[in-house]
């Protein structure tokens, strides 16, 4: 059972190695060095708790000003670790999105240590886009993603780079950021 200060350090870790220094997501670097990135922890391993936790945050997130905090990592190190309930799971968490009222508001990204894509093989590197130390709801404000992307073929663009990146590195390059440093 992980403590919340190791899963907010293992997490910022790969933030810090993987998600910016990779540039997978070219639109996290300001918001993460002007501190309006903020990473919380649910330590509990019942989903009824975690799906209580998001609606906590989603509310407080709500009433803040996106030029405090403009995303939310909720890390769950002692829940969902199996990706098919995780998968199943963020059903519920979409339905509670439609159910606060928050559609159109937040959307949620998430990242598993066992990520894998429909139609993509569980050892296809390109998996590794959304692979992170714990489970992990990310929370993003639609007017942030708006504002920042404009456009669908955008974001179609970074997942097309940031799967190239991964195909094109080494077993080495590979190793030392996926299997020895973060996950």
């Amino acid at each position: 059972m992980a403590t919340q200060k190791i899963a907010i350090e293992r997490t910022q870790a790969w933030l810090e190695r993987v998600v910016l220094g990779l540039n997978f997501c070219p639109f996290a670097r300001a918001p993460y060095k002007s501190g309006r990135v903020e990473l919380t922890v649910c330590p509990s391993s019942k989903e009824e708790v975690v799906l209580e936790s998001l609606h906590q945050h989603l509310t407080e997130l709500d009433t803040i000003s996106e030029s405090v905090c403009e995303t939310l990592l909720l890390i769950i190190p002692n829940a969902l670790s199996d990706f098919y309930d995780y998968n199943h799971f963020l059903d519920r968490a979409e339905r509670l999105l439609v159910q606060g009222g928050w559609e159109g508001v937040f959307q949620i990204a998430s990242f598993h240590p066992d990520y894998q894509f429909a139609d993509v093989a569980a050892n296809d590197v390109t998996n590794y886009t959304n692979r992170s130390p714990y489970p992990i709801l990310h929370v993003l404000r639609e007017s942030s993603i708006t504002r920042v992307v404009g456009n669908d073929a955008v974001i179609e663009q970074v997942i097309e780079n940031n799967q190239r990146l991964l195909r094109e590195m080494t077993q080495e390059q590979f190793k030392r950021l996926f299997v020895d440093e973060v996950l």
